[in-house]
């Protein structure tokens, strides 16, 4: 790490210094270290508030340059600041870029400059249909080339990570707190395969910060700032979706929704969404002609296994069109629930099919 960079990392350590501030100090002063070592009378002078200067100044005599520089090394992060060729050319353009990422993965500094990444956000409290919907898009997206971001909460975030990773696509999660906090900690196995996959883990926010309500308006304007549009495709009126959806619309990009049933509260975000204009989405192809491209790879088909008994074989064809929850297994098989509990046993021993968690069961 440069000297002029660890003075980059210094300032995205200190809270009180945002995109704004650290450009107007960078401007001014032409260099991160002229900015870190000014005196306090001209920091005043350029219209930062003198208790801020006050706190900045007791800040800088407290840091160690060098024992944050050993924890990022032990942990394997990297530094990306807005000066680097390699800083995504999309956030780039976003008014409040973060002047600096901090990027964990399997590559030194993993690839963020993807030319072909989507957001796909929603519901932490995931129904079987989000599930459903949530996956087969995703698997479709990766199919034609794209990136998956999103924010590794509960719900459509892991889905739409897990879905990727199984896809063998690539997926960058944006975290609301210091990269070295996995959270939520249920999450861990997936954030360990993000870094160690080929996908990334970044965060604008200091090693140590743990997450903080306040902070994730903050972090969905960077996973809409990487994305050319963002899919919501679950979530109420007041999810924290909608607030990634409307910096996505702010920063020019591409809304997408996917409606859901009306008798489900998590069908109300979507159903704003499009009321409002954003492009309803039924299959990948709806995103491709908004975005202008063109199809390509192989697209999830709705495919039949083949069962060695008539129970299978009901169950199966039941499932070619997606993942299903059992009770909708039994509506549609018309077997009871024993005969249908046992035969996805024995289909799962078979591996033929797979447990998507909450009852939810697919091939």
């Amino acid at each position: 790490m440069t000297d002029e960079t660890a003075h980059w990392v210094a300032f995205s350590v200190f809270p009180g210094i945002g995109p704004v501030r650290f450009r107007l100090l960078y401007e001014y002063f032409g260099t991160a270290k002229a900015a870190w070592n000014a005196d306090a009378a001209t920091l005043t002078h350029i219209k930062l508030p003198a208790t801020l200067v006050s706190e900045f100044v007791s800040f800088r005599k407290k840091w160690n340059p060098q024992e944050y520089q050993e924890r990022l090394t032990k942990l394997h992060i990297s530094v990306v600041t807005l000066r680097d060729s390699n800083y995504p050319a999309l956030l780039k353009t976003i008014p409040d870029a973060p002047f600096l990422l901090y990027v964990k993965g399997k590559r030194t500094v993993p690839p963020l400059n993807m030319q072909k990444t989507i957001g796909v956000v929603g519901t932490r409290k995931i129904t079987p249909y989000g599930t459903e919907v949530t996956r087969k898009l995703v698997t479709d997206l990766v199919a034609c080339g794209f990136t998956i971001v999103s924010g590794l909460a509960y719900g459509v975030d892991t889905v739409a990570h897990q879905t990727a990773l199984d896809c063998g696509g690539k997926t960058i999660a944006v975290l609301g707190c210091g990269i070295d906090i996995v959270a939520p900690p249920s999450n861990a196995r997936l954030y360990a395969d993000i870094a160690g996959g080929g996908g990334a883990i970044v965060s604008e926010m200091p090693l140590g910060l743990r997450p903080d309500k306040g902070l994730f308006p903050a972090r969905n304007r960077i996973i809409s700032g990487l994305s050319l549009g963002v899919v919501v495709t679950e979530g109420a009126d007041d999810s924290g979706a909608l607030i990634t959806a409307r910096n996505a619309g702010e920063q020019g990009r591409e809304v997408f929704a996917i409606p859901g049933p009306i008798t489900s509260r998590y069908s109300a975000g979507p159903a704003k969404l499009l009321k409002n204009g954003a492009k309803l989405v039924e299959s990948v192809d709806d995103i491709l002609e908004e975005l202008g491209m063109e199809k390509t790879g192989n697209l999830s088909q709705k495919k039949v296994a083949q069962g060695d008994t008539k129970e299978e074989q009901k169950i199966l064809n039941s499932m070619a069109s997606g993942p299903m929850h059992i009770d909708d297994l039994v509506r549609a098989t018309g077997l009871t629930m024993q005969i249908v509990g046992a035969t996805i046993t024995i289909l799962e021993m078979k591996g033929i099919v797979k447990d998507f968690g909450q009852k939810v069961y697919g091939i």
